[in-house]
């Protein structure tokens, strides 16, 4: 398997995509925009998908810690929604959308510590074990002593601190959990060329429309219409920097990084420093998150995970972009019947945005045959074993 394909985790790049339409969630393959028609590159808010917003608020040792939270529904189960490392809760905008159509539900979609608007006093701690009690506490914060039901929903970084949250026992009411594209062993396999891939990501963007052509030319998300809404929650504007006229045309192609001089060492920092400049002025946008600083936290979020999950004694769901991902435990823990499986082909890692129809009735399915929700709007159970 090549990096590329191992580039599964924490926002990684998956092989190229085919074009996507600018239309529907399942339809990017199929329409191809005819010649001289330009995609629509520009941001959608997030309200257009979620009914309404809030920032919660916990307090903890270090003072009050702001958490962002999306949601949708008012009847049935929660179901909490954890992102992957470097999206936001953005990234289930359009899945929100298509589970609330089919199943009563109530959608929590939370920015997880150092995440989209989410602000807290120590933002350099991304431990498994400290996300994991941010999750406990935000729910205690809405709900009290007294929480609904509620399903763990999370993708890649966030499937594994929806599993270390299960296992700490940090949610009383805690019905099902559902990993989307994570495994631990690939997951460790990968974290080895993780450093090159963030370098080899663009560092800045013109506008928020570079950003999401970037990230539909690039195979980050393969769906248009999720990346419009959800890269407004991966980036921000650069500090002190306002965007420049003309910001709104598009850079055909991905900003590369400059190759090193081989210069004395004063006048090639003096000149980096100049270049760092000059780059805000010119790209306004950058990353929200460094991950390339988290590294001393990826172990932790995966090593073991496999046998914890497993160890959840509550009905489980683990969604994949492909059967290669599973690991031993995994396929030992499936063949025993302690898990259900779905595959979804023709996706990339981010599999709730590239294709969050099937995510969604992969979802609904599991939670009409747990009895857990009731099917809105004619919805019919489609995958086998329901």
């Amino acid at each position: 398997m090549s990096a590329l394909e191992k580039s599964m985790h924490l926002g990684r790049l998956p092989p190229r995509p085919p074009l996507p339409g600018s239309g529907g969630s399942q339809s990017g393959a199929k329409m191809r925009m005819g010649p001289g028609r330009k995609r629509d590159f520009s941001p959608v808010p997030w309200s257009q998908y979620f009914e309404s917003m809030e920032d919660v608020e916990v307090e903890n040792e270090t003072g009050k810690d702001t958490f962002r939270v999306y949601k949708s529904g008012s009847e049935g189960p929660v179901l909490l929604l954890l992102h992957g490392g470097g999206h936001s809760a953005l990234s289930w905008a359009v899945f929100t959308a298509a589970i609330i159509s089919r199943v009563q539900c109530r959608i929590v979609a939370l920015d997880l510590r150092s995440h989209g608007e989410t602000k807290v006093k120590n933002s350099e701690d991304l431990s498994a074990e400290t996300m994991a009690k941010d999750v406990g506490n935000v729910i205690e914060a809405m709900y009290g002593d007294l929480p609904p039901p509620i399903m763990l929903i999370g993708h890649s970084m966030g499937g594994a601190i929806a599993v270390h949250t299960a296992s700490a026992n940090l949610v009383p009411s805690l019905l099902g959990l559902c990993m989307i594209d994570v495994v631990e062993g690939t997951a460790m396999d990968a974290l080895n060329s993780m450093q090159n891939f963030l370098r080899g990501r663009p560092k800045t963007f013109q506008s928020l429309e570079n950003a999401i052509e970037w990230s539909v030319k690039s195979g980050q998300i393969r769906n248009l219409e999720s990346a419009r809404v959800s890269m407004v929650g991966q980036v921000k504007q650069c500090e002190g920097i306002t965007s420049p006229e003309g910001s709104k045309s598009i850079v055909e192609g991905i900003i590369e990084e400059e190759e090193e001089e081989e210069e004395g060492s004063e006048s090639v920092n003096k000149r980096k420093k100049e270049d760092d400049m000059e780059t805000k002025k010119d790209h306004p946008y950058t990353w929200r998150i460094e991950l390339a600083k988290t590294e001393k936290y990826w172990d932790g979020w995966f090593r073991g995970l496999s046998n914890l999950f497993l160890s959840c004694p509550i009905p489980k769901l683990l969604l994949l972009a492909g059967v290669d991902r599973l690991d031993k435990d995994l396929t030992i823990g499936q063949m025993q019947g302690k898990f259900q499986m779905q595959v979804l082909p023709q996706c990339g890692h981010a599999v709730h945005e590239d294709a969050p129809d099937k995510v969604a009735e992969a979802v609904a399915t599991f939670l009409i045959r747990h009895r857990f929700a009731e099917p809105i709007g004619g919805f019919q159970c489609v995958f086998p074993g329901c």
